[in-house]
């Protein structure tokens, strides 16, 4: 269910992308401090790509990012990545080791990796809620009404209808 969930809302950015030019994919928005929806989709495939590069090690650094300007500036290029995801995203869990740095010190932490893949798409409706206003003023882009919305919140309204 977890794989499942991710796929589909990997499965809705790559729909929203296909209806977005490449000048909205890289227009600096107000909305996003002057990032690009491309900068925000960069950062969600980065950090997939993270957990799913260094699942074999067994230690994940999300620091270690690649910070790959093609993603932010290619719309065809980012979609691509996000079908890579997809297709590559169902692993068995285990545990894993997590690296970060915080305030100036790094720190390892154990987690597996059904604890990151949640985590991952925590963070990436959470970017798909900011892109949502981002794109709320914008000519011929529809959003799913569901677009940026965490499962919960979904379940929850659906129950109360």
């Amino acid at each position: 269910m977890l794989i499942q969930s991710v796929r589909h809302t990997l499965g809705e950015i790559d729909s929203f992308l296909s209806q977005l030019t490449h000048e909205q994919y890289n227009f600096p928005c107000r909305e996003l401090s002057g990032s690009s929806i491309g900068q925000h989709t960069r950062h969600i495939i980065e950090v997939f790509q993270c957990l799913l590069i260094q699942y074999d090690r067994g230690e994940i650094n999300y620091d270690s990012r690649q910070r790959n300007a093609t993603i932010e500036t290619l719309p065809s290029y980012a979609r691509s990545c996000i079908q890579m995801i997809r297709e590559t995203v169902d692993k068995p869990d285990k545990f894993l080791a997590l690296y970060q740095k915080v305030a100036g010190r790094e720190i390892k932490i154990a987690t597996n990796y059904y604890r990151e893949i949640l985590y991952n798409l925590e963070h990436c409706i959470h970017h798909q809620a900011l892109i949502r206003v981002a794109v709320m003023d914008m000519d011929n882009v529809e959003v799913d009404e569901n677009f940026g919305l965490a499962p919960a919140t979904i379940e929850y309204r659906q129950c109360a209808q």
